[in-house]
C-alpha cells in the first residue's frame, strides 16, 4: 500500500484482505494498541520501525507458507519500495503497488475528520502532515506497470 495517511490505504487494504484472504500488517494499529497516540512522544519513530522489522518476520513466514500478505506500511520513497520488492522476490513471492494518489487539500480534509474520531489512527497535527505531503515520493508508470513475478 502506497500512499500518505488520510489516502485511504488502511480501506483498501482491508478489502484486499479479504478478496484474497491475506494477512494485513498495518503498523500503525500495533502501535495505537501497544502504546496509545504516542506520535508526539520522542521514541514514537524508533517504536514504529520496531514494529514494521517485527510485521516483516511475520509477513516472510506467512509468505513462506503461500499465503498472501498486505504491508500496509504507506512506502513514502521508491527506495524503500524497491527494498521491499526485492525482499518479496527473493522469497520468491510476487509483488503488487497499490497507490492511493489524493490531492493535498483533499488529504488535509480527510486529516480533519479523521481527527475528530478517535480510534485506532494517531492524531496528525495539520502543521505535521504539510512536509511530509512535500516528501512524499509517488510511484512513476514504471512502479506501477511492472509486477514482480515469483
Amino acid at each position: 500500500m502506497v500512499g500518505l495517511p488520510c489516502s485511504g490505504k488502511t480501506t483498501l487494504a482491508r478489502e484486499l484482505e479479504q478478496r484474497y484472504s491475506a494477512l494485513r500488517l498495518t503498523p500503525d494499529e500495533w502501535q495505537v494498541r501497544l502504546f496509545g497516540q504516542d506520535a508526539a512522544d520522542p521514541r514514537h519513530n524508533g517504536r514504529h520501525g520496531l514494529i514494521e522489522a517485527l510485521q516483516w518476520d511475520i509477513a516472510e513466514r506467512a509468505l513462506a507458507l503461500g499465503t498472501n500478505v498486505i504491508l500496509d506500511y504507506g512506502f513514502w520513497a521508491r527506495e524503500e519500495r524497491e527494498d521491499f520488492r526485492a525482499r518479496a522476490k527473493r522469497l520468491g513471492a510476487s509483488s503488487e503497488v497499490h497507490f492511493l494518489d489524493v490531492p493535498a487539500p483533499e488529504l488535509l480534509r480527510r486529516l480533519a475528520q479523521r481527527n475528530a474520531q478517535p480510534g485506532l489512527s494517531f492524531h496528525i497535527a495539520e502543521e505535521m502532515m504539510k512536509p511530509w505531503i512535500e516528501r512524499f515520493q509517488k510511484p512513476g508508470v514504471d512502479e506501477l506497470q511492472r509486477r514482480n513475478q515469483s
